[in-house]
């Protein structure tokens, strides 16, 4: 094992630059936060409502077809 490999080895995984608390992280949860902040298209929002609307029809079409 060459001295570099057991540097990480000995380092953990908590010191990969990669952490909470890092620049990175940092940029991450402020880019997370940005795209949490954005709102939902209307036009993604009635997608979802025909969405529901067709499975509400297809259970009770199935229901009513299994009553019979």
């Amino acid at each position: 094992m060459s001295q570099q490999q057991r540097a990480r080895v000995q380092a953990g995984p908590s010191d990969d630059g990669l952490g909470p608390n890092t620049d990175i992280g940092s940029r991450l949860r402020a880019l997370y936060g940005s795209v949490q902040d954005e709102g939902v298209p209307d036009q993604l929002l009635d997608l979802l409502e025909k969405l529901d609307s067709a499975e509400a029809a297809q259970k009770s079409n199935t229901g009513a077809q299994n009553g019979q």
